[in-house]
């Protein structure tokens, strides 16, 4: 079975909703009212409700779990550069750009809407999926 090698790419999306976020604060336990409260968040320098940080990263998982072989997180760097606001959807695009041995790959990772919101890179161990 293959596994992950240099080269190979995926993709995920997510639509972001007011329900995926308030989903996303229930599952976590995350209710700062920049996710939660229209009137507060109103008055930030977003202007409006935005999605978690983690909740905009998420589609980057998927995209991992969408290369060849079974795929294992063991580490993700992240930069936060845009928000992420309800009715935005949000699509992951991961390259494995590094072989590191011992079934380790780095991954280049970025999550955009019309522009980057997550960039980063991840180190997963990819091993050939048993049947």
């Amino acid at each position: 079975m293959p596994v992950a090698s240099v080269g190979d790419t995926a993709e995920a999306s997510i639509a972001v909703t007011e329900q995926t976020i308030e989903a996303y604060a229930d599952l976590s336990g995350d209710h700062n009212p920049i996710h939660e409260d229209d009137e507060y968040a109103a008055e930030t320098m977003f202007g409006g409700r935005i999605a978690h940080g983690m909740l905009s990263a998420a589609p980057i998982s998927a995209a991992l779990a969408a290369l060849p072989g079974d795929v294992v997180y063991l580490s993700q760097d992240l930069a936060f550069e845009n928000p992420v606001y309800p009715g935005d959807t949000v699509t992951a695009d991961v390259e494995v750009v590094e072989d590191l041995g011992g079934d380790r790959v780095r991954v280049e990772t970025t999550a955009a809407t019309d522009e980057t919101v997550v960039s980063g890179e991840a180190v997963v161990l990819s091993v050939p999926h048993e049947s």
